[in-house]
């Protein structure tokens, strides 16, 4: 047998189009200048499964460094995976490589934060667009490509004259929906969307916003939304999974978070979303958060939120890290998934918040906060990832 065949897909669970199963993106740290040795690890994601369904919008939360865009980048295998598998479309995308993984990269596209950076400024539009149909063999005659180029234009809003243009003759706005008409190119099943519209002004964030609906629509999409702004991600996604220090803490239809937060870092992050009504602005309450995030170099054991959670208890929270599960209460739904071990007690109000004083986390002995990192990412992208 050939090492380049593809291995045989396996049907996928009812409409599930890609199930992540235990993934884990742990970046070495290494030191010396003749012989690198390891000597830790950043665990960017550790230990993720979830599962996007066909035809849906996922959104991922986070705040920065917690691993949001290094998973969205591994699902698509755009990074090394340490461990687990992602099923895409009944294949298992971690064991392929070479040509087969090359083809079907063609299903699944990714929409970058900085389209001025992510766009090649020597290209015009034409040649960015041709491009992705020649690399997968789409380009089937001049006539034929030029009526799929107009069509890409037209269908995310740009002018037919905008295909001789260059990327830095465009606005924020414009330039990120040439980066959507790119994905679009190769007719992809999945896009990843990376903070897709952080860059951009309120206004223009409602126009791309609504153009991915749109195109939802129309092609059938399947979209992986990551962001920072909740408002966006409750507008857009169908369900949305919050992460914190490199796992999923808290996942659930789009409503049922934002009516019924669980973990105690959904609703932190939910009590920070300002409301427009200055009355119930100043009555709601407010979860301040003590400290930053922690170091991904060296998280806390148990549950990774116990150094900062105003329901800590001095058992089980230090020393045993939670599963994501259902909780028992009638009043959930049975798809809304929580990490958290008091989350029942939480939710009666059986447990009461208390203050939380800052926690240092020590970096293993020998591991330097100088030390460079070695991985296929920079610093930047792992920790603000």
């Amino acid at each position: 047998m050939s090492a380049l065949a593809e291995p045989v897909a396996t049907p996928p669970a009812v409409d599930e189009l890609v199930v992540v199963d235990d993934l884990k993106v742990h970046f070495p740290i290494k030191r010396g200048i003749v012989l690198d040795r390891t000597i830790g690890y950043v665990y960017a994601v550790d230990g993720v499964s979830l599962t996007v369904r066909r035809g849906e919008t996922y959104g991922l939360v986070g705040e920065s460094g917690c691993g949001k865009s290094t998973l969205g980048r591994a699902m698509l295998r755009l990074e090394a995976l340490t461990a687990g598998s992602v099923i895409f479309d009944g294949v298992d995308l971690a064991s392929m490589s070479g040509e087969p993984l090359r083809r079907m990269r063609r299903r699944m596209q990714m929409v970058f934060q900085d389209p001025l950076s992510s766009l090649d400024p020597r290209q015009s539009v034409e040649s960015l667009l041709v491009e992705g149909l020649r690399a997968h063999g789409l380009d089937r005659g001049k006539e034929s490509t030029a009526k799929r180029l107009r069509e890409l234009m037209s269908a995310v809003g740009l002018p037919v004259s905008g295909l001789r243009k260059y990327p830095h003759e465009f606005s924020g706005g414009q330039r990120q929906r040439i980066g959507v008409a790119r994905a679009l190119t190769v007719e992809p099943d999945l896009i990843v969307a990376d903070e897709p519209v952080s860059a951009l002004d309120v206004s223009v964030q409602a126009q791309v916003i609504n153009l991915l609906e749109d195109l939802q629509e129309e092609f059938g999409l399947t979209y992986l939304v990551i962001a920072h702004d909740l408002a966006v991600v409750r507008h857009i996604s169908d369900r949305v999974g919050v992460m914190y220090l490199g796992g999923i803490v808290e996942e659930a239809a789009s409503d049922d978070l934002y009516a019924s937060p669980l973990h105690p870092y959904t609703r932190a992050l939910l009590s920070a979303v300002p409301v427009p009504d200055p009355v119930l602005e100043d009555q709601r309450e407010r979860i301040l958060l003590t400290g930053d995030l922690p170091s991904p170099a060296a998280p806390p054991s148990g549950c990774r939120f116990h150094t900062r959670c105003p329901w800590r208890q001095p058992t089980r929270c230090d020393d045993e890290r939670p599963a994501l599960r259902t909780v028992s209460s009638s009043a959930i739904s049975v798809e809304h998934r929580v990490a958290c071990h008091w989350a029942e007690d939480i939710l009666s109000g059986r447990l009461q918040p208390h203050s939380v004083s800052a926690e240092l986390v020590e970096l293993d002995e020998g591991i330097s906060p100088d030390v460079g990192f070695a991985g296929p990412a920079s610093v930047t992208e792992i920790l603000n990832g």
